[in-house]
């Protein structure tokens, strides 16, 4: 199907002023008070009704600011216009054919900073709700349709070894799979999604769309799924060339925690973010038998941390039971990083939070485990290298906050040890260097794209920089069949 731009599509009469007018529609949502004891998504599904009026919000104007502000560059207004006239299925596909993931992307991108941000009606009222639309429009289809795929794919002979089955990891092997390439996802979680699967709590993704999307992968288009296996560790980049693959591809992201360096972290009750996401959020047959432990029912949770991760901690804190969930930040809520609906849902939930606040040390109860986080208050100084005001001590200002359990979320950096010595330049920090358009790394054939490039981001991101990857790759192999012929 092809897909002309929103303003080839727009009736030349269009009203703009009228559809200022239009009152914004309201999101359906689970009440705090409800959602608190379960792990269902926090928005409802939209009537195809409520989705056409929001969509009827967008004025359609020509320079789609909202569209030059997404990383993948969606026809946000083409796409609306499809769906306030009762074309969902056309909506949809205007939006999968610059993104593989818009019905996770409607979910998980701040949109207040992209095309929300930009979107002129927000200049007047309330945005147009574009990723709540996204997200309506993408699971429609999936769900009716299917995901587009091509009727027929010709073999080429090449194969591709994808490491990481995330967000850029799914993308890539999509665009290539759909090009005739056979490709094999390696991921060292036991299966597919990555991030998606292993980093965000249900309420804000339910698994069930990242599995839809994976079992199409592996299903319709013929991917294959190794999981269990980390490439650096257990398989090298030598190993995999040996084995026959044409080209590599890494996008094992950014999933080292940080480290908190204050006295009593290694404390039982002391837990890396990733641990407790996962150990709260995940059945055990999804997990590596290390991980399949239940977490023990918390009574006081502290959650140390200003980002999006940190919101995901204390939000699962709560729905595992626990009677007084705290976040702790060393800077003012102005200069968090993560998303502003997260706070606020964290808020309804009845999350405490601590700002201008850093722990000193955490100390043990009689039983050895964590009992209580001794912090001191903090004020904003000079800024720093992030040009945020750094945070200075307040003398004389120590308190405790009585805690049985703490999560550690100060962000995530690469692993260094899946391109050690393989051949692949990168940081000290572990982060590859590869090209920003292509993808290519310094050695022929390995080819790297999101946050194992650029750190820990956004899934949009992630996305954007696999599609380019996934060109060059195509590219790349195309070269090789010339010379071979």
């Amino acid at each position: 199907m092809t897909v002309t731009s929103a303003s080839a599509k727009a009736p030349p009469t269009i009203d703009r002023k009228a559809r200022l007018k239009i009152p914004p529609q309201p999101m359906p949502a689970q009440d705090p008070k409800e959602r608190v004891h379960n792990f269902d998504e926090v928005y409802l599904p939209l009537t195809l009704e409520t989705a056409k009026a929001e969509a009827m919000r967008c004025i359609q104007c020509p320079a789609a600011p909202c569209q030059k502000a997404c990383p993948v560059h969606n026809d946000i207004p083409g796409a609306l216009l499809r769906l306030e006239n009762g074309d969902v299925i056309g909506g949809a596909e205007v939006f999968f054919q610059t993104s593989n993931l818009p019905d996770m992307c409607g979910r998980l991108c701040p949109q207040e900073r992209l095309c929300e941000g930009h979107c002129v009606v927000g200049k007047h009222a309330r945005p147009v709700a574009i990723g709540r639309l996204e997200a309506f429009l993408a699971d429609q289809l999936a769900e009716t349709v299917g995901y587009p795929a091509p009727d027929t794919i010709e073999p080429t002979g090449f194969r591709v070894a994808v490491v990481g089955a995330g967000p850029a990891g799914l993308a890539v092997a999509e665009e290539l799979a759909k090009k005739g390439h056979a490709v094999t996802i390696f991921d060292a979680w036991p299966q597919p999604g990555g991030l998606l699967t292993y980093g965000i709590p249900s309420f804000k993704l339910d698994k069930r769309v990242v599995d839809r999307k994976v079992n199409f992968l592996l299903e319709r288009l013929g991917v294959h799924f190794v999981g269990g296996v980390y490439i650096g560790r257990d398989k090298t980049l030598d190993d995999l060339f040996a084995e026959g693959y044409d080209a590599v591809f890494l996008a094992h992201g950014a999933s080292v925690n940080n480290r908190l360096d204050v006295p009593g972290a290694d404390l039982p009750g002391v837990m890396q973010a990733t641990e407790f996401l996962v150990r709260g959020n995940l059945p055990p047959e999804r997990l590596p038998e290390r991980l399949r432990a239940p977490l023990p029912k918390p009574r006081h949770v502290v959650v140390i941390g200003g980002g999006d991760t940190s919101m995901d901690c204390v939000r699962t804190a709560v729905r595992l039971g626990a009677e007084r969930v705290t976040l702790v930040y060393r800077r003012t809520e102005a200069e968090m990083v993560g998303r502003a609906e997260e706070r606020k849902h964290a808020r309804e939930e009845g999350v405490v939070f601590e700002y201008l606040t850093s722990p000193l040390r955490f100390e043990a109860g009689p039983d050895g485990r964590v009992a209580a986080v001794v912090c001191q208050r903090m004020e904003l100084g000079a800024p720093d290298a992030s040009g945020r005001r750094r945070p200075v001590p307040v003398e004389g200002s120590e308190f405790t906050i009585p805690a049985d359990l703490v999560v550690i979320a100060v962000g995530y950096t690469a692993d260094p040890d899946v391109v050690e010595s393989q051949g692949v330049e990168h940081r000290p920090d572990g982060l590859v260097i590869a090209d920003e358009e292509t993808g290519e790394t310094t050695r022929p054939g390995v080819f790297a794209a999101g946050d194992c490039v650029h750190g820990a981001d956004l899934v949009v991101t992630a996305l954007a920089a696999g599609r380019k990857a996934a060109a060059a790759i195509d590219a790349y192999l195309a070269r090789k069949a010339e010379a071979a012929a």
